[in-house]
């Protein structure tokens, strides 16, 4: 493997998945693939388990890791070719992802969208340019339009915990005070959409996101509908994909409560966190039986633990 941004670069998903769960139970069994190499991990934006996690799961497979917020403390890059670099840029994103990949052997890179020109977003700038220029196998550590480490640690999640063959999956859009990306809710959309799930996507009128990413789903308006009888339910907030980062009021009812649960007495509850408590998902919830997301979370170790030994495999 030597680009992991999306479900698509992944030739078996239930292998990866099972990789995963086998490196679980023997995180240290592979240190010898990763002696004498390096992971620089980029993040132009904030992070807590993806850097955590994905520099632990390094670790375990007996790699150096340098962490670099470029953001803070590196220099402001150009991306634009043929600038004239005479304003606050200093330096140009292809000497900079150049000369990473002459210190590293492989990199990660986090970069979110600005959700002022769809365009701009979806045609993953950031990302593509440190793939084009670094030389070495690019992770995605969350980009523009997708997080798939977090998508494959769900997924793993979802394998380690069901009880049926095919569990029933809900993603349902919460509430948020500002204007989130798609991301998330299109990296797990588009990675249920391959799996062996019954996949549903409920949220409010308008909030539908594109279509590229939601291929297989059933997709509803009403949450009550949708997530009865559910085995899985993620929540997320996602801002409009049309009109592109737009937010609309009226939705403060779509927060998930333990009434709402009585229809799904056994639902597993599920967030990639951060989660803002009684806004997005209530604090009875949270710190109830049916929330997994410290499991969840635990599980981004084992995700980028099968990603990173792959693309060691095959340095």
């Amino acid at each position: 493997m030597k680009i992991f941004s999306s479900v698509n670069d992944v030739k078996d998903i239930p292998a990866l998945v099972g990789e995963a769960l086998k490196l679980k139970k023997d995180p240290f069994a592979f240190q010898h693939l990763g002696k004498n190499k390096t992971l620089c991990l980029v993040f132009l934006n904030p992070s807590l388990r993806t850097r955590i996690s994905t520099q632990k799961a390094a670790l375990n497979l007996g790699m150096n890791v340098i962490v670099l917020n470029i953001d803070k403390e590196g220099w402001a890059l150009e991306l634009k070719d043929g600038a004239i670099m005479n304003g606050t840029t200093v330096e140009h994103i292809r000497e900079a992802a150049g000369v990473m990949g002459e210190y590293s052997d492989i990199i990660g890179v986090r970069s979110f969208p600005g959700l002022k020109d769809r365009e701009e977003d979806y045609s993953e700038n950031i990302f593509n340019k440190f793939v084009e220029f670094c030389k070495v196998p690019v992770v995605s550590l969350e980009s523009a339009t997708r997080h798939p480490l977090q998508s494959l640690a769900d997924l793993v999640t979802i394998e380690e915990l069901k009880t049926v063959s095919r569990p029933k999956v809900v993603l349902t859009w919460a509430p948020h005070i500002k204007p989130l990306p798609q991301a998330v809710p299109n990296s797990f959309a588009e990675w249920m959409c391959k799996a062996d799930v019954d996949f549903t996507i409920a949220h409010p009128a308008g909030y539908e996101l594109c279509a590229d990413f939601t291929n297989g789903a059933t997709i509803i308006h009403n949450q009550d509908e949708a997530i009865r009888d559910a085995d899985f339910i993620y929540v997320k907030n996602w801002s409009a994909y049309e009109p592109y980062g737009a937010v609309t009021s009226g939705n403060e009812g779509w927060m998930l409560t333990n009434e709402k649960l009585t229809q799904s007495p056994n639902a597993k509850v599920m967030h990639c966190l951060p989660v803002r408590r009684n806004l997005e998902l209530s604090d009875e919830i949270l710190d109830g039986p049916q929330s997994v997301v410290i499991h969840e979370a635990g599980n981004r170790v084992w995700a980028a633990q099968a990603v990173l030994k792959q693309m060691l495999e095959d340095l």
